[in-house]
């Protein structure tokens, strides 16, 4: 603050008037190169907690110091097919409750505001916005949620050519266009399989540059990008502006998918290599910097069903707060 003073007392002896815009861009330069921003949480890292408790969990979550949640789905306003399928799916991972946790969305709204908590992205279905978008948008603009993403394609919606891809490409314009009338924007979430090379390009390529910023953004998954071989720096480099999301978790060592990353059993093998964010092989500092000047606007902690979520939540904070 002292050399802050001193600079602008200087400027004023100097020149008076005709200095004073030099000094606004002077103070400007004395910031930080990259601003302080929110980390978040995406709920996937800690389902058996909100399936318990999602009121208590959201005051830990806010008392620990995030204050960005993204919920995944299904929801209440999800499409019946979608609802039917994660009921194998909440077996599996031994699961009570659907996203809401035995709550209203206006509850769940009421909870995150009570919490000074926000809900800037959600995860949903390809099914649920093929066949029933409003409902699903009107369900979810009580979040006042700003991005909507599809957290992963598989079986018969997952594309197998360049054709594929640049089908699909039209398909998220569409999507986004029906949500720029919600005032929200599409988002695809990269999972593995967009990185097998087709005729010209790779899928995630063809899907960046076939889609239009003005509807389509991404969400870049640091560690399922570099399990299918791609670096996430030199995506944000090459991408500006394109990825406003960011799923943030280390890994214990590299890991490579055993196939083209494409099925949730590849995935599943991810799991035991996942770390909390600063406690593997990743330069998380880097991406994370790279994210900032990139465009990136919400980073989320996402290790997919800690195994201790209670000390990944403060191990994680604690550690990305120092790099951010």
């Amino acid at each position: 603050m002292k050399r802050r003073k001193a600079i602008k007392n200087t400027l004023l002896g100097l020149g008076g008037i005709s200095l004073m815009s030099s000094f606004k861009t002077i103070e400007e330069m004395m910031q930080p190169l990259h601003k302080k921003t929110n980390i978040g949480v995406q709920l996937f890292t800690i389902p058996h907690l909100v399936d318990k408790d999602l009121r208590g969990t959201l005051k830990l979550l806010a008392d620990i110091g995030y204050r960005e949640i993204e919920f995944f789905g299904p929801y209440p306003f999800s499409a019946e097919a979608t609802k039917k399928e994660w009921i194998g799916m909440k077996q599996m991972l031994k699961l009570g409750n659907g996203p809401f946790y035995g709550y209203s969305v206006a509850e769940t709204s009421q909870m995150l505001k009570d919490n000074n908590l926000t809900a800037p992205s959600v995860h949903a279905d390809i099914v649920s916005m093929r066949v029933q978008m409003n409902k699903l948008l009107d369900g979810l603009a009580l979040l006042k949620t700003n991005y909507v993403a599809i957290p992963a394609l598989i079986g018969s919606d997952m594309p197998k050519s360049e054709n594929d891809f640049k089908k699909l490409a039209d398909e998220f314009n569409d999507f986004g266009e029906q949500m720029s009338k919600y005032n929200m924007k599409f988002v695809f979430h990269n999972h593995g399989f967009e990185h097998v090379m087709y005729d010209t390009d790779m899928g995630l390529d063809i899907l960046l540059k076939n889609t239009n910023p003005d509807y389509v953004q991404y969400e870049l998954d640091i560690f399922w990008m570099q399990a299918a071989g791609a670096d996430p720096v030199s995506y944000l480099k090459k991408y500006p502006n394109r990825f406003k999301l960011m799923h943030i978790k280390d890994a214990s060592e590299k890991f490579r998918f055993s196939g083209d990353g494409g099925s949730p059993e590849q995935w599943m093998e991810g799991f035991p290599k996942m770390r909390d964010p600063g406690d593997g092989v990743f330069d998380i500092k880097s991406i994370m910097e790279e994210g900032q000047k990139s465009g990136v606007e919400h980073f989320y902690l996402e290790r997919d069903l800690a195994p201790d979520p209670i000390s990944t939540l403060n191990n994680s904070f604690k550690n990305l707060s120092e790099m951010i």
